[in-house]
């Protein structure tokens, strides 16, 4: 018998196999292009996946836990994933 499993944790699971799957093709090509520029061109779409599967995930998240935390912990949450992407850009 499979166990039940909502809606926001499978689509938060799916969203982190794809975005893995994503980082090994990555590597994959890094290895077979064997360049430094395109390897450091592929890192930099790299970088575009990387918050946006934070940012939907952290969502899906707080959507599927929304009766069950605060509104001052949703607003912390989104404080600190605001942080992160800003010290990102800041580098």
């Amino acid at each position: 018998m499979v166990p039940f499993i909502e809606k926001a944790l499978l689509f938060i699971i799916i969203l982190r196999l794809i975005s893995g799957s994503i980082e090994l093709t990555a590597a994959a090509l890094m290895f077979k292009f064997n360049d430094l520029e395109k390897a450091f061109y592929i890192n930099t779409m790299l970088a575009l996946v990387g918050p946006v599967v934070l940012i939907v995930t952290t969502g899906l998240a707080l959507l599927g836990l929304a009766e069950k935390i605060s509104m001052t912990r949703i607003i912390c949450l989104f404080a600190g994933i605001s942080l992160i992407l800003f010290s990102l850009k800041a580098q």
